[in-house]
């Protein structure tokens, strides 16, 4: 006789419905995959066993409260949970650049240009204002490997790795990314030169 494992799904609905030991069932399937990721970005394990409680406490109240849509794997929304977490404490942290403009941070300071006169500082201050609206247009996979790439310094791989996609799928969303602001550079009229 064939028996069927017991989805991630069908452990939610047992873990909503009362039952205490779906929920730990869900956790220990999940905990070295889910584990091992968070280690391999923050290469800490007292913060990697932070960060994956963190997460799990998330999980835990999203599910409790009714909010979790099974919108694709439970796996990959847990490890998004994760990544943005991971972010997050980056960000707190200011051990990686903040990736969003703030009133205190412009992602746009990292670039480091020979200013000459006054007239040219206005002229690239404008340039960077025009890219930073058109960066916006484009679709949110492009924009996160755009901002990885070229202002958080990231290699592909990495970006792949937080992104949970294959380098070609981030090349390609690069790719994509570069063509799209091309298109949105001709399409509104903005001069990007000097």
């Amino acid at each position: 006789m064939n028996v069927q494992p017991i989805t991630d799904q069908d452990l939610i609905g047992k873990y909503l419905a009362g039952n205490q030991s779906s929920l730990e069932k869900l956790i220990r399937r999940h905990k070295n995959r889910v584990f091992a990721y968070i280690l391999m970005i923050v290469k800490d394990k007292e913060l990697a066993e932070d960060l994956f409680q963190d997460t799990f406490i998330k999980v835990i109240n999203t599910i409790r409260s009714g909010s979790y849509k099974e919108e694709g794997k439970f796996i990959q929304w847990v490890m998004r949970i994760a990544h943005n977490l991971i972010i997050d404490y980056f960000r707190k942290a200011k051990r990686i650049p903040i990736l969003e403009n703030s009133d205190d941070y412009d992602i746009f300071d990292r670039v480091r240009i020979p200013v000459e006169s006054v007239e040219q500082k206005l002229i690239i201050d404008q340039i960077h204002e025009d890219v930073k609206k058109l960066i916006e247009y484009l679709p949110k996979e492009q924009k996160e490997v755009l901002v990885m790439r070229h202002y958080g310094d990231m290699s592909f791989k990495d970006i792949a790795e937080q992104t949970n996609v294959s380098i070609n799928t981030a090349l390609g969303r690069m790719r994509y990314a570069l063509i799209n602001l091309r298109k949105l550079v001709e399409e509104k009229e903005i001069i990007l030169t000097l």
